[in-house]
């Protein structure tokens, strides 16, 4: 916990304290942590992957990624969040 709390005060330049879920994927992309501050203490979640792979994005522009929660639990699931949506389509008629 402390090293993740590190990395994300000294390279990612954020308060582990604040109302954040802070996501952190293996480089094999098997294994997922997931670090937050809930007023008592930090919690960490963990999950490995036995035979598939994280849908993690492959090239990020800056360091940190805002996700919304909707994003986070398609992710989990393993869908891909990053994927764009069907684009929608506007008729006037049928």
């Amino acid at each position: 916990i402390d090293g993740l709390c590190g990395i994300i005060q000294e390279q990612m330049n954020l308060n582990p304290f604040e109302k954040y879920l802070f996501v952190f994927c293996s480089s094999s992309r098997s294994k997922l942590k997931i670090i937050y501050w809930d007023d008592s203490g930090f919690v960490l979640w963990y999950k490995r992957l036995e035979k598939e792979k994280f849908q993690w994005p492959s090239h990020l522009e800056e360091d940190c990624l805002y996700v919304e929660t909707e994003k986070i639990k398609s992710f989990l699931i393993g869908l891909d969040p990053w994927q764009e949506p069907h684009k929608k389509l506007k008729y006037s008629q049928t």
